[in-house]
């Protein structure tokens, strides 16, 4: 089922901001908006417990920052970053920072609403949906070991060309295993396949 509750959305475009806020409203969400990051940053201590989708690139405070800036604070709010110029380096620093996720504009319907349902969870107590969490570890744990060096090597940031010099392959080998890795963890985007990654004990364990 679904996880409802008060969501943000931040973002400098207004037709964004309104469309986001439209089907969020309508899958049941308590939703409010702003069109800076600054502005939300004036209302976010005051704030309750929620998801915040904010915009990677915004005038003054753009999405990096402000998620910075949020756990500088430490408020119960989970992020997701928006941006419509997807970058790996850019999507590895947000969730090693702490975003919840990383949706590329423009954002599928059903992406969204799973990305969201899925961050207010995250703020539950540990332990809440256990089965969430096996069913990552299942996941990671049917990819082969060349699938989880390259997977390693996308958490790390680094594009195609620079993984097939450090394993030995073909750049279009690398993008084979990629696909395969995209197929195995059910995943529709290369910011969704790093969410996955990062939120497997698994991968953890190889990188240590």
């Amino acid at each position: 089922m679904s996880e409802t509750g008060n969501v943000y959305v931040v973002d400098d475009d207004d037709a964004i901001r309104e469309g986001l806020t439209l089907v969020l409203a309508t899958a049941g969400h308590e939703v409010r908006s702003w069109p800076s990051g600054d502005a939300f940053l004036r209302d976010a201590p005051s704030l309750a417990s929620g998801c915040a989708l904010l915009d990677v690139r915004m005038p003054a405070i753009d999405g990096v920052e402000l998620q910075r800036r949020l756990t500088a604070l430490g408020l119960p709010i989970a992020v997701i970053i928006l941006t419509g110029h997807a970058d790996v380096p850019t999507a590895v620093r947000t969730l090693r920072a702490g975003a919840a996720n990383f949706l590329e504009k423009p954002i599928e319907t059903e992406l969204l609403l799973k990305a969201v349902s899925d961050a207010l969870r995250s703020l539950k107590p540990p332990g809440a949906d256990p089965g969430t969490a096996r069913r990552t570890e299942d996941k990671v744990a049917a990819l082969s070991p060349r699938e989880r060096e390259v997977l390693g090597g996308l958490v790390a940031g680094k594009q195609n060309k620079t993984i097939a010099i450090d394993l030995g392959i073909s750049h279009r080998t690398v993008e084979v295993y990629r696909a395969n890795i995209m197929e195995k963890l059910d995943a529709t985007s290369l910011s969704e396949v790093l969410y996955i990654a990062f939120s497997s004990d698994l991968l953890k364990s190889d990188a240590a």
